[in-house]
């Protein structure tokens, strides 16, 4: 594996784990109100699409 290839994985790295740092910072109300707040914008879903 080349110096590059090695780069790619440590960026990798960070990406994820700055990421799992911004996911964690929210309280569970604040995730609470972010999936509302998505489900308040989404589409209605079809009738045949409940999957009963």
């Amino acid at each position: 594996m080349g110096l590059a290839g090695l780069v790619g994985v440590a960026a990798t790295g960070v990406v994820i784990a700055r990421e799992e740092r911004r996911r964690r910072a929210y309280t569970p109300d604040e995730i609470r109100e972010r999936l509302h707040a998505r489900l308040d914008a989404s589409p209605p879903a079809s009738p045949g699409e409940a999957g009963g």
